[in-house]
């Protein structure tokens, strides 16, 4: 029998909150960011490590999903790598 799906909610204003997010290795994941203001550089969420970029328009919610095949600490950043988070895979 398999896991359910880990689902975070990441509200981006200012930075990211939470700023970190832990999820158990092997199980599937999403994350949900929804931009709550309009701080220009945070209309765009991407992380290399995980394979994302997402526009996030102000009050939209957009999913991205997680390969969680790996443990590590992978990072997501703004448009402009100003604001940073963490997703923590163990």
């Amino acid at each position: 029998m398999s896991e359910k799906v880990q689902e975070v909610n990441v509200e981006v204003a200012g930075g990211y909150k939470p700023n970190v997010v832990n999820l158990k290795k092997g199980v599937p994941a999403k994350i949900s960011f929804t931009r709550t203001n309009d701080q220009g550089c945070l209309d765009v969420v991407h992380s290399k490590d995980l394979g994302f970029e997402e526009d996030l328009p102000i009050d939209v919610t957009k999913t991205v999903d997680v390969p969680t095949d790996k443990a590590g600490e992978y990072n997501f950043s703004c448009g402009m790598d100003m604001f940073f988070g963490k997703v923590v895979i163990s």
